[in-house]
């Protein structure tokens, strides 16, 4: 698998915010299904640059839907995408220019 297919797009919320501005480096990314930590590791590498000290890989569970129509009658029910993520940490002093807004 390729470098551009493993990473898919960064996460960006308040808590992945305060895990990159902390003294321990680590950057969140969504990342292929079939993707593991050495083609993580080794993807980041390539595209970013970095040396990476540690990756740690979760599975995000999809999330339950239900859906009303107008009157309330139909109810449906239903789910959103399952995705991995990848928290990569990195060595002290390297950084992820995308991240900085550079």
């Amino acid at each position: 698998m390729r470098a551009e297919q493993v990473i898919i797009a960064p996460v960006l919320t308040e808590k992945t915010n305060s895990l990159r501005e902390g003294e321990a480096k680590k950057y969140v990314f969504k990342v292929d299904p079939r993707a593991n930590k050495v083609d993580v590791i080794s993807a980041i590498s390539e595209v970013f640059k970095v040396t990476v000290k540690c990756c740690n890989i979760i599975n995000v569970k999809a999330k339950a839907k239900s859906v009303a129509s107008k009157s309330g009658h139909r109810r449906g029910t239903g789910a959103g995408k399952s995705w991995k993520k990848a928290i990569v940490t990195i060595k002290a002093g390297d950084k992820i220019d995308i991240f900085e807004g550079a």
